[in-house]
């Protein structure tokens, strides 16, 4: 039984899960919001309960890849998230990522890191990265080497909550922007959605810059989960997505 995990599913009941299923997944989706939407129904069916640093289980899947084909096409916005729905929560994290509005807490050391703190000013001699990966593909567009990295190994290895994203990279083909993110560790029905969402912003802006247009945007995950805390929200979340199935009516997500 090398290649098969066994989960716990409901009262006296198991699930067989063979390795392939939940170890190395790839999503294709034409949209943001499909897109997450796959991730969760991926990470919710296939996933192997494991425990985590954090004292609660989760629902794992190792080496999740999504690529979203049109990552400005509608919806980007899952009407099942209730993240996103809380008024300003969006703006609020997107600007923190773009706008750098909480990087006065990282200086006070009232928080560990931000996103735009390792993007755009990487310490310790504040090196803006995405800066770099602009002049870098306006000078050589078809650049293998346009890459940012979040990781400082002296601030983050024995972090209690290190950052998640690790490495933004891009490149151009056909005249598009080609945006790559990879995760060591993400929260799929938490998180996952308004990453997205953010970076895919981060790659429009960067396009903008060149004056080309936003292409594919590919994200990966090592471990891409779904914590114990969520499971009755996820499972309200799969009972809307199955009733949706079945009326034909109700197709917009």
């Amino acid at each position: 039984m090398n290649d098969i995990q066994v989960y716990y599913e409901t009262k006296n009941q198991f699930r067989l899960i063979k390795m392939y299923e939940y170890c190395g997944v790839l999503i294709r989706a034409r949209t943001v919001a499909e897109a997450w939407e796959k991730s969760v129904v991926k990470c919710w069916e296939k996933g192997v309960e494991v425990p985590s640093e954090y004292g609660e289980k989760c629902r794992e899947v190792l080496g999740l890849l999504v690529i979203v084909e049109e990552p400005f096409a509608e919806p980007r916005i899952h009407k099942g998230d209730v993240f996103t729905a809380i008024r300003g929560s969006l703006e609020k994290y997107i600007n923190e990522i773009l706008e750098g509005t909480l990087d006065w807490a990282v200086k006070e050391g009232k928080i560990h890191y931000t996103y735009h703190e390792r993007l755009f000013n990487y310490p310790p001699e504040g090196v803006n990265q995405v800066e770099y990966i602009v002049k870098k593909l306006l000078e050589t567009n078809f650049s293998r080497r346009a890459q940012a990295i979040t990781w400082v190994p002296e601030r983050d290895m024995w972090a209690d909550s290190p950052p998640c994203l690790q490495r933004v990279w891009c490149t151009v083909r056909d005249g598009r922007l080609i945006m790559h993110t990879c995760w060591r560790s993400r929260d799929v029905f938490r998180a996952m959605h308004m990453n997205m969402l953010a970076m895919t912003d981060l790659q429009k802006r960067i396009a903008e810059r060149m004056s080309v247009d936003v292409g594919p945007y590919v994200d990966f995950s090592n471990s891409a989960h779904i914590y114990e805390k969520s499971y009755p929200e996820v499972e309200h979340f799969m009972k809307v997505l199955k009733k949706r199935s079945l009326d034909p009516i109700k197709t917009v997500l």
